[in-house]
């Protein structure tokens, strides 16, 4: 059983630290209003709460986070409430600008086209790895897709969308 428990803890955690070594994670979190700590956080709220048979508690979801010292049931509690309200506030702040008028549809548009790249990626890295016949062309294609996301991305965070006319 503790077995079993720490092997679950180590893919957990193996996993949660690929999601935020990859490249694009990277670059929405350095642009976005998360922390690291807070996106580590709801990922492993996420998981528990989407993956896990049983329920889990806060206690035993604080271990499952990345930092080598202990984090209180408490702290992870707090950091997970302030990512929950950075998130809400994010949504909010995109529709009072939408309701002001200064997030119109062609100010709009670089972000809806990224966010459709993003969509496109995930599901050709869904779709296209199980293929094992294809695979050598298939990791080509995801990262082209990769690539051009990336660039897509740094340029975006560098643009002033809000002073253009």
């Amino acid at each position: 059983m503790l077995g079993e428990r720490l092997y679950a803890k180590e893919s957990v955690q193996k996993w949660i630290k690929s999601a935020l070594d990859d490249q694009i994670t990277k670059i929405l979190v350095k642009n976005g209003n998360l922390t690291r700590t807070q996106v580590e956080t709801l990922l492993i709220d996420f998981l528990a709460e989407n993956i896990a048979e049983k329920r889990i508690k806060m206690g035993e979801k604080a271990r499952l986070r990345l930092t080598k010292a202990e984090i209180s049931r408490g702290a992870f509690n707090r950091t997970l409430k302030q990512a929950r309200k950075n998130v809400i506030q994010s949504i909010y702040t995109v529709l009072l600008l939408g309701y002001l008028g200064i997030f119109d549809g062609t100010r709009l548009d670089p972000y809806i086209e990224i966010s459709n790249r993003l969509q496109a990626y995930v599901d050709a890295y869904k779709n296209i790895l199980p293929d094992k016949n294809r695979a050598e062309e298939n990791l080509r294609v995801i990262k082209r897709l990769r690539d051009e996301l990336e660039r897509s991305l740094e340029l975006s965070s560098r643009e002033k969308v809000f002073s253009e006319p």
